[in-house]
């Protein structure tokens, strides 16, 4: 885990804890969780990515989505346990360090860094996304996945908030969205009087910035929750995207 909880206005805000021993790993996923994780939640996050790629990949050649063979998952741990206005605000610091600690990866270890984020996750990531353009840093990840995005469907266009970024990443950028996802349909939609990008995708007729698809995946997942679960989500269909083997 990497967390930032509580560490915001410290000269180094991330703190790394649990188990790093995958030096065999060739590459690593980063998920970032949504809104209403606690510490303990958001290792189980985590834990439920680890598990649903392992099942997705089949790690271990037997359905053992439990073997040790599976894919790095880091969590990235942010103080989402509060309410919606004061989430989004702390979604956007998280922006700095989170780029830091991405600069310093690729700098000192190299490997490459598929990120998934799931829900407010993506307003992280997107808010992250700006700050490695203006750092000029498009090497700092491999991919983006956004599972149910909780941004504004218009946010991730070319012209939107996030699109010039997406662009100036040199690596893709895949939104998972489901019409199942009731939570993004009904009460983000009400709450922000817009749609989320995680429901339906980009506007009709808004331009996709360069490197950028949308995958429905409505045909696979059944709500808001279940996007990265084992057996019952899309990560199979991520993992085609990605090309994980």
């Amino acid at each position: 885990m990497v967390s930032t909880r509580g560490r915001l206005d410290a000269d180094d805000p991330t703190e790394r804890s649990g188990s790093w021993a995958f030096d065999d790993a060739d590459s690593v996923v980063l998920f970032v969780h949504g809104l209403g994780a606690d510490a303990a939640a958001a290792r189980n996050l985590a834990y439920t990515a680890r598990l649903g790629l392992a099942a997705a990949t089949d790690a271990a050649g037997d359905g053992d989505a439990t073997a040790e063979g599976a894919r790095p998952v880091i969590g990235y741990s942010w103080a989402s346990n509060v309410d919606w206005g004061p989430a989004k605000e702390t979604a956007d610091t998280n922006a700095v360090p989170l780029a830091d600690w991405l600069t310093a990866w690729a700098d000192d270890d190299g490997r490459p860094v598929h990120l998934f984020a799931h829900s407010l996750g993506a307003r992280v990531t997107g808010a992250t996304l700006r700050e490695l353009a203006a750092r000029e840093r498009p090497d700092a990840l491999a991919s983006v996945s956004l599972f149910g995005g909780a941004i504004p469907h218009d946010s991730a266009a070319a012209a939107g908030r996030y699109g010039p970024a997406i662009a100036a990443l040199d690596a893709p950028v895949y939104n998972f969205h489901s019409r199942n996802d009731h939570v993004l349909g009904w009460v983000y939609r009400a709450s922000d009087r817009t749609r989320a990008v995680g429901h339906g995708g980009l506007p009709d007729a808004a331009t996709a910035p360069d490197g950028y698809a949308d995958v429905d995946v409505t045909d696979l997942v059944a709500d808001h929750y279940s996007y990265v679960e084992p057996e019952e989500g899309c990560l199979p269909r991520a993992v085609d995207r990605l090309g994980f083997e």
